[in-house]
């Protein structure tokens, strides 16, 4: 065998012996677990006993509550929620639905305090304009008592008037009958008019006594603030 071709064999097995080297490796490879992934994760909780528990899986005992799954260095990796039943998931929905409905009433609380504090910064203007809306609601049950007035004049002039046919009322002229109707509904309506006026007046007055009660204390505090500045 001459020289070229020794090498040329030489070379062809020493290929061969690098391939199959490589494929060893790459099977070896695979089967071994990587080094570089993240380790198992540890489980924690506080039972209902109080009790810290840890284990390498999920805890059965703490389905009810929250679970922290740990990393190997100890800080948290993930928090588990509960797990509800359909009843307990209903139950905890409406009790954070009912406290969104809290935290929106005060919140709505708050702004209409400011709004009243902006617009009554102390006691002086609400009583200036309380009194300002019952001068107003008296000016109109004033015009409905004159108007009264004017009604009873008209009365008697009627009542003179049928005077003649008091012995037979019957007898008295049609126009006559239709004033003293008329008279007498205008009275009712000017009458149910003041009923009316005076019940106004107690709810304006129970406003105002309303926000006099939630004002004193803003006054005060806002009083108190001003005087630290």
């Amino acid at each position: 065998m001459d020289v070229a071709r020794t090498q040329a064999l030489l070379a062809f097995i020493a290929l061969s012996l690098a391939g199959a080297g490589a494929a060893q490796a790459q099977q070896s490879g695979a089967a071994r677990p990587s080094s570089s992934g993240s380790g198992a994760g540890i489980y924690s909780c506080v039972d209902s006993k109080g009790r810290t528990i840890t284990a390498d899986r999920p805890i059965a005992d703490c389905n009810d509550r929250e679970q922290r799954e740990l990393n190997p260095s100890g800080t948290t990796r993930r928090k588990i929620e509960p797990t509800y039943t359909a009843r307990e998931q209903a139950e905890r929905e409406e009790r954070e639905r009912q406290a969104q409905l809290l935290a929106a009433r005060q919140v709505e609380e708050r702004r209409r305090e400011r709004a009243l504090l902006v617009r009554y910064p102390n006691a002086a203007a609400h009583d200036k304009e309380r009194a300002e809306a019952l001068v107003q609601i008296d000016a109109v049950i004033n015009a409905a008592r004159k108007r009264l007035s004017e009604l009873a004049e008209d009365r008697k002039r009627i009542d003179d008037e049928l005077e003649f046919y008091k012995s037979d009322p019957s007898k008295a002229p049609g126009s006559i009958r239709r004033k003293a109707d008329d008279n007498a509904r205008s009275v009712d309506v000017q009458n149910r008019f003041i009923a009316e006026q005076d019940e106004e007046k107690k709810r304006v007055n129970a406003r105002f006594d309303e926000e006099q009660a939630r004002l004193k204390p803003l006054w005060a505090a806002n009083a108190a603030a001003q005087a630290q500045r």
